[in-house]
């Protein structure tokens, strides 16, 4: 964007005449045009997280654990183990929980 460094510059009152202005004209704009909506109809759409999913096939395949991999006991996610931290009483840590 071009600026013409020539012209005169507001002052910081101007500028925030100018910027109260510009939200009144905005508040009397948006208080005319208000739509009434239904609550109920809004939230028709959504999905609740513990929504029915048991007619819902998956999508992705699912592999076994491969023998490189360990299953974190903190986080409980399956990592490769270059992905492993420490031992904590015998169980695998991942270098996230661990860090």
């Amino acid at each position: 964007m071009a600026t013409d460094y020539d012209t005169p510059r507001k002052t910081d009152d101007e500028l925030n005449e100018d910027s109260i202005e510009e939200l009144k004209a905005r508040r009397n704009d948006k208080g005319g045009s208000s739509v009434d909506v239904d609550e109920f109809d809004a939230a028709e759409g959504m999905e609740l997280p513990g929504a029915d999913l048991s007619n819902e096939e998956l999508a992705v395949r699912v592999l076994p654990k491969q023998a490189d991999e360990f299953t974190c006991m903190s986080c409980f996610l399956v990592h490769h183990r270059s992905q492993l931290y420490s031992e904590k009483n015998g169980n695998p840590i991942c270098r996230d929980c661990g860090a």
